[in-house]
């Protein structure tokens, strides 16, 4: 997928460097030229000798390195590579990064790059959301250069909070939406006209004023979808439940809070749609009464009556015409497979999107997913991926079973 593409590795002092080997190894196997520059705090968690052996090139430390034949290494690193992935991205480089500072070899090399330059910062909670790092964060996007977002989490200093180095996974994917973009079509406009309706994040069933019925939902997974499906030039609507997402620009966004909302929005537009994705996690219940008041505290227990919501998927699929194709998602907690090969029969839907809550970096909130897309014809596992890429897996193989309908 890399051949031909030489990508340089910036790796600075942190516990999280430790994962760089493991990016560096994947992209080799992609026949990618990986090239690394480590700063002296770097070498502190893990040996120049461990990439050198991974990537077969030298692994670069000082500025000026004797080597024959003469290389300026703070220039032609820079200039010859496609891509600088700085990772982990410590508050020190950021900093010196946004003030032009050029003082070791990876600094030189990124002043004189004429490549693009990512950046995924990693570090204390508390070092990442203090206002002079973020400043420095916000100066470098405006100087163009991108970021891979930190993730929360537990982190080496036992902290709890943002700051965490995303899994190798999402490095590499980040990498490859970069430099193997328009090789592997996700630039290409293939679902242009196609329309397509999205539906994500949670719904709200309100018990009185003040409290509600949830679930986990973020809404980062239907996001995506309707994103990747835009940018790929479909005509896209998503109907979205409460989330702190922006809607990605140029999709039509319907906004609305509870299941009954959810269902009668998608229900007016689902005949005008070619394909519609059901991503949302739509509350399966609600309670039969709302108190028109808070209801107060009581002694003992109290007992919550709640009544079915109306199943979406399941109307979608009686309704479904002939050249129409309907996706479902289906989150688990156990026998992830059989539960929604049941569902896609049961639902009429053409394809269920199958993941489970168990496996660590899928399902609510993160920045990944590992789906299982079912099909009356068989299984495709997308392994663990960023939700974009997964998002464009699926559309991938909705965008197929459409176009066998057309015919």
């Amino acid at each position: 997928m890399l051949t031909g593409k030489k990508v340089t590795l910036g790796v600075t002092g942190s516990i999280a460097a430790y994962k760089m080997a493991n990016v560096a190894s994947m992209l080799v196997k992609m026949n990618c030229d990986v090239h690394v520059v480590m700063t002296k705090s770097a070498t502190e968690f893990i040996a120049p000798l461990t990439f050198e052996t991974l990537t077969k090139n030298p692994c670069l430390v000082e500025a000026f390195e004797r080597r024959t034949p003469v290389d300026i290494h703070h220039l032609t690193l820079g200039q010859t590579s496609d891509l600088i992935l700085v990772a982990p991205a410590s508050a020190d480089i950021l900093g010196k990064m946004a003030c032009g500072i050029a003082d070791d070899l990876l600094t030189s090399s990124i002043i004189a790059a004429s490549c693009p330059v990512l950046a995924a910062p990693a570090m204390n909670v508390k070092m990442y959301q203090n206002p002079i790092v973020q400043e420095n964060i916000r100066r470098l996007r405006l100087f163009g250069y991108e970021f891979i977002e930190p993730e929360t989490g537990r982190l080496a200093c036992e902290a709890v909070g943002v700051g965490k180095l995303p899994e190798e996974s999402v490095l590499v994917d980040a990498v490859l939406h970069k430099l193997a973009g328009k090789e592997k079509g996700r630039c290409r406009k293939d679902l242009e006209g196609v329309r397509i309706l999205v539906t994500a994040g949670p719904t709200r069933e309100s018990l009185d004023p003040v409290r509600f019925i949830t679930n986990h939902s973020t809404g980062k997974m239907g996001y995506a979808v309707a994103g990747q499906a835009q940018k790929r030039g479909a005509r896209v609507t998503l109907v979205t439940g409460p989330v702190s997402l922006s809607c990605p620009k140029g999709v039509e966004a319907v906004f609305v809070t509870t299941a009954e909302e959810m269902y009668r929005e998608v229900m007016e537009r689902a005949e005008k749609q070619d394909i519609i994705i059901k991503a949302a996690a739509v509350a399966d219940y609600r309670p039969k009464q709302i108190s028109p008041e808070k209801m107060k505290k009581q002694e003992g227990q109290m007992l919550l009556e709640l009544e079915r919501t109306k199943d979406i998927l399941l109307e979608l699929g009686r309704e479904k015409r002939k050249d129409q194709c309907i996706c479902g998602f289906s989150m688990e907690t156990e026998e992830a497979l059989p539960n929604s090969r049941m569902k896609l029969k049961k639902k009429n839907a053409d394809m269920i999107a199958a993941n489970s809550l168990r496996e660590n970096g899928a399902g609510f909130g993160g920045n990944t997913n590992h789906l299982v897309l079912i099909t009356e014809n068989g299984e495709e596992d997308t392994g663990m991926l960023t939700k974009e890429a997964c998002a464009d897996r699926l559309l991938d193989r909705l965008y197929e079973i459409w176009k066998q309908k057309q015919n």
